[in-house]
């Protein structure tokens, strides 16, 4: 118990604790969820920032380009976004896999 407290350094203030019956209160970070998570949401905002450049783009070909050539490059920008939404769904699929494994999250 003492090492799940994360008071192993503090030995006397674990068992006054034990001996006066009080409740014993720890919190347990898993350090693997948390690097996990952080980089989940740099992903997530650099996956916004592709939405906004998309809008831009489509904007841009549209007032530059000819219909023939705007419609050659959005044929492009399509394939290149269905890439991302098969990353997007790969990505969700293995958020799931990681919270039913390591965080037991139902």
């Amino acid at each position: 118990m003492l090492d799940e407290t994360g008071l192993k350094y503090n030995a006397t203030k674990f068992i006054k604790t034990c001996l006066f019956k009080r409740e014993i209160k720890y919190v347990k970070l898993d350090k693997a969820a948390m690097d996990y998570y952080m980089r989940l949401t740099t992903f997530h905002s650099q996956f916004r920032a592709i939405g906004v450049n998309y809008n831009q783009v489509v904007k841009h070909l549209k007032a530059t380009f000819t219909e023939k050539m705007a419609l050659a490059m959005l044929y492009k920008l399509e394939r290149a976004t269905i890439e991302l939404v098969t990353i997007n769904q790969r990505i969700e699929k293995l958020t799931e896999e990681f919270e039913q494994k390591y965080l037991q999250i139902k």
